[in-house]
């Protein structure tokens, strides 16, 4: 099953997460809170996966957290937010486990979805 790097968007307590994958543009997920947002990812590339196929088209294979670092247009984007964004690893649903190519999972990715943060050097919750 292949596991979709997230950028979580989180301001604090008031405020609802947000969550984005780079490998998958225009999908998103979010919730009152960091769990329910976790939770909420699966469905959205699941609904993407939906979309996709509508247009003859397959989910792309997700990159690796090295790939995305050395990604110009992701690097931009989460620079001048670093302190405050997570990256998490999101499992598509097995009915979205449709990847243009098989995907290797990532080592020590058993459960659904794991959490690191961007600081210094990235750590499993």
């Amino acid at each position: 099953m292949p596991h979709y790097v997230a950028i979580v968007e989180e301001d604090g307590a008031d405020k609802a997460v947000g969550i984005w994958f780079p490998d998958l543009p225009g999908c998103f997920s979010g919730g009152d809170d960091l769990d329910e947002a976790l939770r909420n990812a699966p469905e959205a590339i699941g609904l993407y996966a939906e979309s996709l196929a509508e247009e003859a088209r397959s989910l792309p294979s997700p990159r690796s957290l090295s790939a995305l670092r050395h990604d110009p247009v992701v690097v931009e984007y989460i620079r001048d937010y670093i302190r405050k964004y997570m990256v998490a690893l999101v499992a598509a649903p097995i009915h979205a486990d449709v990847a243009e190519q098989p995907a290797t999972p990532l080592q020590g990715t058993s459960s659904a979805t794991r959490t690191f943060r961007i600081e210094g050097n990235a750590t499993e919750e």
